[in-house]
Formats: C-alpha cells, structure tokens, sequence
C-alpha cells in the first residue's frame, strides 16, 4: 500500500476523546519530538534487521503522510523523531507507523503483544529560526554519545542508525523525507554543499567533546517538557488548548491554559472593579467585590477554590467558597 494517503483533521486538532487521556496539539507546519519506549523498557530493535525495517516503515509512513523529518535516532528500546508535519495528521501518521511496525516485527519474531509502551509522547517545537529546532536536534543526535554506544574515540557519523551521518551525504543520497536546510541554517551555515557539510561535522564534534565532559541543561528541561519555544510560542499554543479544548482532556497544558484564561478574567475584572493589584491585596478577605469575583472565576474556568482564594487573596478557600454560595441565596 505504499504511496497510500492520509487525510482528514482538517486545520487545527487536539485529538482524544471517551477516557481522559493526553492532550495533542495538531495544526499546519507543526513540529514535534516524538518519542516512544518499547512495552516495559524492553528492547524494539533486536539486529539490524529490524533497524531496517523501522527506516523502511518510517519511510512508507512518510510516503502516505508528507511529513518530513528533520533528525531521528534509533536506540536499544526507544527512538527520537523530530518530526515536520504539512498537513496536521501526527496521531493519525503515529498511528498507522507504530501499528505497523510492531505487527512487522511479531511476525518476524513469532512474537505476540505490544511492542511499545503505551502512547507515544509529543513535544512541541518551536521552529521560528531562534534556534530551538536546533537544541533539540542536537539533543537527538547526541543520543548515542550519552547511551555510551560510541566510545569516546569514535566519530559521531560512526553511529549509523541516525541521522546524522545521512546531513554528511550529498541529497541524492539521503532518504527523500529527510530535511537539512533547516537545522543547518540554526548553526549559521549557509548551503548543504561539500563544505558547509564538512562545517557542520566539525560542530558537531565539538558538541560531542562537551557532551562527554557534562551534560546541557536544557537536556533535563526537553524531557520534562510539553513544549520547546519562546514565550510567545508557548502562549500561542495555550491559545489554541483554550479555543479547542475538549472535556475529557488532561495534562499540564491543560492546566496551564486553564489558568492563562483565569489570570485574563482576573484583569477584566480589576479593571471593573478600577482596583490595582496592591489596592485588592488592601480590600478584606470577604469583600463583596472579591467575592464577586471569585464567583466568577469558578463559573467561567475549571480552576480549584485554592488557587481562587489564594490569587484573590481571600484567605482559607472554604471561607472563599463558603462567601460566594452565601452570596448566591
């Protein structure tokens, strides 16, 4: 079936619906660092064999859902993809792309069950040009320097099952889903010829260097991470959470979004009320204006009577709670 298109969800998406499961963020021109674990951390690549007919999967899966991948890194029991999508189709492409290796690979193994643990995790990348795809690609193709499966003598290119060494080919000779011009423009080299390859190695070396002396600390934050970007791209995509958030969604995003929403009902309604900030810090705790506000905030967003009686500075929340339902008979 190969050549096989993927449509639908078209525009904007945030996929998952009957039992509360994460939320995922799909649009146009998305970015996203996919990664997922096979079934209790057991290896999903047990030969080369297997290894090529992830890459030959990969391939049909990008063949059927245009994606173009800007690095990927194949380990024991895991892989990274960071991951371009045209049109906005990850869950849809994931789903078909995992499925299908793994039935491949029970085949071949006479095996049975799942391969991967659980849902595959997406971060969010901002791909403006400040040099966040770059992190992240970087923090890809290290992979195996930090796994130790390249001793510190060998050479970053010598690690086959990357990306990395493909960025050193001449395109004719790299897999056609696989995008350079973007990650080399983040390190300021300017065209994919032999000399801005010979550049990029050289840097890339040098990163290796550093990472066998001490680990980046924004490692530690893409992993814990929903989203890698600027404030500007994390507010843009807490906009679209709130515009299309559905009911049975959960997950730090959701949360945030939640109270992005509520801090912008706190601003209106200072400005009715004509207080500042430090002018409601002086009002009492069961003001009628405070109360009224807090009435609010729990009818028109989903955050706790905590967080309400603690931004309004109203004290114990059962007191705050315990104000508006008196004020509500």
């Amino acid at each position: 079936m190969r050549g096989e298109r993927l449509t639908g969800f078209p525009g904007l998406e945030i996929l998952g619906t009957g039992m509360a499961r994460k939320l995922r963020l799909e649009y146009e021109g998305a970015i996203y660092h996919v990664m997922d674990r096979g079934d209790r951390r057991e290896d999903i690549f047990w030969d080369d064999e297997d290894r090529e007919q992830f890459m030959e999967t990969l391939d049909e899966c990008c063949s059927k859902t245009d994606w173009q991948v800007h690095s990927y890194c194949l380990m024991l029991n895991h892989f990274h993809l960071i991951i371009e999508t045209p049109q906005p189709n990850l869950s849809l492409g994931m789903q078909w792309f995992l499925g299908t290796y793994s039935s491949r690979f029970n085949r071949r193994h006479k095996e049975f069950g799942h391969v991967f643990a659980g849902r595959y995790k997406p971060l969010m990348v901002d791909g403006s040009g400040n040099g966040y795809l770059k992190t992240v690609c970087d923090y890809v193709h290290l992979n195996p320097v930090r796994a130790k499966l390249l001793k510190p003598e060998q050479h970053l290119k010598e690690y086959r099952w990357s990306s990395f060494p493909e960025y050193l080919r001449r395109p004719s000779k790299r897999r056609s889903w696989l995008r350079v011009d973007r990650l080399l423009g983040e390190w300021g080299i300017a065209q994919d010829n032999a000399a801005g390859r010979r550049e990029f190695e050289c840097l890339m070396e040098e990163r290796k260097a550093q990472e066998q002396s001490v680990e980046s600390k924004d490692w530690k934050r893409l992993r814990r991470g929903w989203c890698w970007g600027d404030k500007t791209f994390k507010e843009m995509l807490l906009e679209m959470v709130g515009e299309k958030r559905a009911e049975h969604h959960y997950g730090e995003e959701l949360a945030e979004s939640a109270e992005q929403k509520a801090q912008r009902l706190v601003g209106e309604l200072l400005e009715q009320a004509g207080w500042t900030e430090e002018e409601l810090s002086k009002q009492p705790k069961s003001a009628a204006a405070k109360v009224r506000m807090a009435a609010r905030l729990r009818a028109q967003t989903t955050l706790s009577w905590k967080w309400i009686a603690r931004r309004l500075q109203m004290g114990q929340w059962r007191s705050a709670a315990n104000a508006v339902r008196l004020a509500r008979q």
